[in-house]
């Protein structure tokens, strides 16, 4: 049992990397994605793979399962115990708009209000109890939502990340009559202040556990009928893996898993190839995903907002997701401008070149017309596109109605999706105070390298980096995922004004418990990485700034020098006169995997068979003869404009754009 696969199931396609540690053999596999069950595409990327699931070492999975419930709003019917006098947090939430203008919105809660159920008890901002918990009271909550058929439960008490004792309480009543494991304690999932968000994560948390555990059961059912005898491994939106055996119980940490590997791999990749600094751009069918690496580290937050009023405040790599992939859909609004995504075509019926039915024209369809891609050579697509066609649908959908021709209605489509993917790669470097021009623009996915090339020269990026294998990224990234596990816990005090000994309890428990976890899991680990990290503010701030913590044991000196330090970084400011605030302590605990040498990737073929034809595509309002080289046996250097293909993914060079291959593989493009 030598071999290590990594399946990432993303909008459109299901992406496969199989690793023989013994020979060093690679297998790749790209199959449509079956979203009414995407266990059936992980085992027909396994079958395409040829991998006999018997010599399966570990399987790493990343899944959509619980983003696209919670989006599609396809959830388990859940029930909510809290507070006397608080139900409607939830609904109340921070007095935002669905829109900034207008006068009117639409939101529902996760819960609605007939299952969100009050009982006596109360604590207070120290945790001081005011009243004690109503335990017949609670009992009694719990037998009217499972006579309302809720099949999870929610415990949800004020101020219970300060002193969860109620709710620990309320929890142990709940599971004396509850008929399954689906319940969920807020504090156990995210011990911080702020109730709303609180509430709102443990509601996702519970809304999705029992569908994330029935998926898993189920496919590590069919794993284990197939040969497949060891354990599988989930990502997580903080990057890192939990076993399957665990992952349902804070299953709100798997949302966004999927972007979250690609930065990952991202991150492995282009600190191996020597740039640590570093803007992923992971563009697939359905939509783009950017983020942002310091130092080899990929920037994590807990302030993501999965869409209006659904805040999930766990840890997860800080990715900046719009509505533009491939299948992105050109329309024209009814304002006469033209618009690409968020709508995608989605892999069925897929672009118009898919052949399936589709009739609306994508950016896949405007790059065939532009001769940026074969349309005889279209992964998952049977014969040749035909591109008369799309050119007819391009001319009928977009070129009539903005007065242009089919050839720039399709340049009209790339240049609104690379202005909205360069929007998003600004909010994530120039909004947060970072230089573009200081990052290497790290290109995957199957459509990004089509984009990169023009996005970089946007935005003044002077170099792009393409892997060996961009089509599978985020399956790479699932194989060179640690396990982690993030821990946070409110303090809420002045810098000065704080225990200092029960700040470095704090950290020390949540090792402990980070230990405990990776005990629990019972994976091979080469060792222990622990990242330390603070959230603090100014008094009478709202927003909070993170501070790398440098160890497990902090000073209050310390604390105020490192903030103090951040904060002149960040926004170029000293502020002496006003106090420092510490809100969060957060510890992630991570247990490392094996390393992987990325040279295993690179196949490598003779370089005089690298140039196979010529085809006209279109640079800078003109047609340009254009040489097809194949990826595996390029020149060491090679100046644009140039298309390069390979299985997973083509790279387009702009003319004037310059390439040479690395030691791994990797393209490295000066713009």
């Amino acid at each position: 049992m030598s071999w290590i696969a990594g399946i990432d199931v993303g909008g459109t396609f299901t992406d496969l990397i199989a690793l023989d540690s013994a020979s060093g053999e690679v297998r790749l596999a790209k199959v449509p994605t079956t979203p009414e069950n995407q266990a059936h595409g992980v085992l027909a990327a396994l079958d395409e793979a040829k991998v006999a699931f018997g010599e399966l070492a570990l399987i790493v999975h990343g899944t959509t399962t619980t983003t696209n419930a919670l989006l599609e709003r396809k959830l388990a019917r859940t029930g909510l115990i809290t507070t006397q006098g608080f139900r409607d947090v939830l609904e109340l939430g921070r007095r935002t708009r669905p829109r900034s203008y207008g006068l009117k919105g639409w939101f529902e809660p996760l819960i609605p209000r007939e299952l969100r159920l009050e009982v006596p008890e109360r604590m207070d901002a120290e945790g001081e109890v005011v009243l004690p918990l109503d335990e017949p009271a609670t009992r009694e909550a719990v037998r009217r939502l499972l006579a309302a058929g809720c099949e999870s439960l929610v415990i949800h008490f004020l101020h219970s990340y300060i002193n969860p004792a109620h709710e620990q309480r309320a929890l142990a009543l709940a599971r004396e009559s509850w008929p399954n494991a689906y319940v969920t304690a807020g504090h156990a999932v995210l011990s911080e202040y702020r109730e709303y968000e609180r509430g709102v994560t443990a509601t996702v948390n519970a809304s999705v556990q029992p569908i994330l555990d029935r998926y898993l059961a189920q496919l590590r059912s069919e794993l284990k009928r197939r040969g497949f005898s060891r354990d599988l491994l989930v990502m997580q939106g903080n990057g890192g893996t939990v076993s399957a055996a665990i992952a349902a119980e804070n299953a709100a940490n798997t949302v966004m898993s999927g972007p979250a590997s690609g930065v990952i791999a991202a991150a492995y990749s282009a600190t191996a190839a020597g740039y640590p600094n570093a803007i992923t751009y992971d563009m697939g069918g359905t939509s783009t995903d950017v983020g942002l690496i310091r130092d080899g580290v990929p920037e994590v937050s807990s302030e993501l907002e999965l869409e209006y009023a659904m805040p999930v405040h766990v840890p997860m790599v800080d990715v900046h997701t719009i509505g533009a992939g491939g299948g992105s859909i050109a329309t024209i609004g009814e304002d006469g401008l033209l618009r690409v995504g968020p709508k995608s075509a989605g892999a069925h019926p897929g672009p118009i070149c898919y052949g399936r039915g589709g009739t609306e024209p994508t950016i896949t369809d405007a790059n065939l017309v532009l001769g940026r891609l074969n349309p005889g050579a279209l992964l998952g697509v049977k014969g040749a596109a035909d591109l008369e066609h799309i050119r007819r649908q391009i001319l009928e959908k977009v070129g009539k109605p903005l007065g242009l021709d089919a050839t720039q209605a399709a340049a009209a489509i790339l240049r609104i999706a690379n202005d909205r993917m360069s929007g998003a790669m600004r909010m994530v470097s120039l909004a947060r105070g970072h230089d573009p021009r200081d990052f290497v623009l790290f290109a995957f996915g199957g459509a990004g390298p089509l984009h990169a090339a023009a996005i970089a020269r946007e935005l003044g990026i002077p170099k792009l980096l393409v892997p060996a294998r961009p089509g599978i990224t985020n399956a790479l990234g699932c194989v060179v995922a640690d396990l982690r596990h993030d821990f946070v816990n409110t303090v809420n005090k002045h810098v000065q004004d704080i225990d200092i000994t029960y700040v470095n309890y704090v950290i020390q428990q949540q090792i402990s418990a980070g230990r405990e976890l990776l005990e629990r899991e019972g994976m091979a680990i080469e060792g222990l990485r622990l990242l330390h990290s603070a959230d603090m503010q100014f008094q009478g701030q709202t927003h909070m700034l993170k501070v790398a913590l440098p160890g497990a044991e902090v000073t209050r000196d310390a604390l105020q020098q490192l903030f103090e330090k951040a904060y002149w970084e960040r926004f170029a400011v000293e502020l002496p006169e006003i106090r420092a605030m510490l809100v969060n302590v957060h510890t992630a605990v991570i247990g490392l995997r094996p390393r992987l040498d990325l040279r295993v990737l690179y196949d490598r073929a003779a370089p005089h068979a690298a140039r196979k034809h010529f085809r006209d595509a279109w640079f800078n309002n003109a047609w340009h003869p254009t040489p097809i080289y194949r990826r595996e046996s390029l020149p060491e250097t090679l100046t644009g404009p140039a298309i390069i293909e390979q299985l997973d993914c083509t790279t387009v060079l702009e003319p004037g754009n310059r390439l040479a291959v690395d030691k791994l593989g990797n393209l490295l493009i000066e713009v």
